[in-house]
């Protein structure tokens, strides 16, 4: 059973209000905003979370954690000094306060009772290990993507989530876009007559060139646990490179590149709009290449498809561009396509965007802001727009088509049972191992 949200926080309060009435206590005031009065939410019902991973995504989150007025960011954790400083600071100014908790360790986060949920904004190597720590605690999460840098890790944050029963958002914020939701609706409900093709094209990296640090050992800089950074992935000397983007996302040990960490957004649009590509058994075969500077050692370009029983096919490439013609999710049926990305949504017949749906037609789950969809749903305790199943599905298509051009060669995928159709090789590599003594 869920525990019962706010329980702490109003034990506290009434606790604080009784201590205070006693016949020799000094008066103790409380605000008209703690009990919610003048249109604010009260202090007792307010979400207790913690932010673990305070990088670049992780302080874009809690800043939007920090926004919200049935939210109090009550800690914020990272391994570099830096960081966690910077964000308390953000988070007290935010509430003109110096009440915000820092820690480098995040199963501290974990272990407090009064904290409801986390935003988990790590590098990818840490997700699988945080979020199932966090689902046994019972907190609710707000998890950046991919779900780890395995199936196997993905499959243990999807099994932890459904057997604790927390609600689970994946930082997959275009399903709160209107033109993606649009776009879905247009191919689930017939309106391009029937789906053979679906292409997606995510940024590799040629879409971002800066990359930052030459492959040399450089001196652990001060403030940094370069030990608990690490953590589950093999030990290696330190370079700035490990930890800075965009270049952690071209090592293997920290991610499993552009083909899933960024690739897991348009993937996702695919299985919204075409549940096919996430739920049918398929054949798949990909081509690319790898980097190998010494440093970066990640994919650096892919091409292939996903060839499914009823003739569907997805197409799956990496774009040179973010404004590149094949960046994005593009449904094609016999009837006409539509094209969406983050810079617009397009189709042929043009018509199809003019359309307005029929009461009859499935209308898939609208959310106008992600974060806030987040917050709506540990309130009530119900699935968010992108749960953890959708957020699964998406991972699990980015890592299987990079263990095919891994392999050089087509394979079977069985994704009601988890793993290869009749090759231990590749179903081996559906799995990590990790240093020790971190484990799952």
């Amino acid at each position: 059973m869920k525990r019962a949200k706010g329980l702490t926080r109003r034990s506290f309060l009434a606790g604080a209000i009784a201590g205070a009435s006693g016949s020799f206590a000094l008066p103790y005031l409380v605000s008209p905003s703690a009990l919610g009065r003048d249109g604010a939410v009260a202090a007792s019902e307010r979400i207790a979370m913690g932010a673990i991973g305070v990088g670049g995504q992780g302080t874009a989150n809690m800043k939007a954690f920090c926004a919200s007025p049935n939210v109090r960011v009550v800690a914020v954790c990272d391994v570099v000094q830096g960081k966690r400083e910077e964000a308390k600071s953000i988070v007290d100014g935010a509430y003109r306060s110096g009440d915000c908790k820092v820690y480098g360790d995040w199963r501290e986060v974990i272990a407090r009772d009064d904290i409801d949920a986390v935003s988990i904004a790590p590098q990818d190597h840490w997700h699988a290990l945080i979020a199932v720590a966090a689902a046994q605690a019972g907190k609710d999460m707000y998890c950046e993507k991919p779900l780890g840098v395995s199936v196997a890790e993905s499959q243990a944050i999807r099994d932890a989530v459904h057997k604790y029963g927390v609600v689970f958002q994946t930082g997959t914020q275009q399903r709160s876009d209107r033109h993606f939701r649009f776009a879905c609706e247009l191919a689930t409900n017939g309106y391009l007559g029937k789906i053979g093709t679906v292409r997606v094209g995510a940024p590799g990296p040629a879409y971002k060139r800066g990359y930052m640090k030459p492959p040399v050992e450089e001196t652990v800089p001060p403030g940094l646990d370069y030990e608990m950074y690490i953590g589950p992935a093999p030990m290696s000397p330190y370079n700035g490179g490990r930890l800075a983007w965009p270049d952690w996302y071209l090592i293997w040990d920290y991610c499993t590149g552009f083909i899933v960490n960024w690739g897991v957004h348009h993937l996702d649009i695919a299985n919204w709009g075409c549940p096919d590509v996430a739920t049918q058994p398929c054949e798949l075969e990909f081509t690319g290449s790898y980097r190998n500077d010494g440093l970066t050692d990640n994919i650096n370009d892919w091409r292939g498809e996903f060839r499914y029983p009823s003739g569907l096919r997805m197409i799956y490439t990496d774009a040179v561009e973010r404004t590149d013609e094949n960046d994005g999710c593009l449904f094609k049926g016999d009837e006409g396509w539509v094209h969406v990305n983050r810079y617009g949504i397009w189709a042929q017949p043009e018509s199809l965007l003019r359309i307005e749906l029929k009461p009859s037609d499935t209308r898939l789950y609208e959310s106008r802001e992600h974060h806030e969809d987040f917050i709506n749903c540990v309130r009530t305790s119900r699935d968010p727009v992108s749960p953890v199943d959708a957020g699964h599905k998406a991972s699990c298509l980015g890592m299987i088509a990079e263990i095919a051009v891994r392999l050089k060669r087509p394979l079977k995928w069985d994704p009601a049972m988890g793993h290869f159709v009749n090759d231990a090789q590749a179903t081996r590599m559906l799995n990590r191992p990790m240093r020790s003594p971190w484990h799952l």
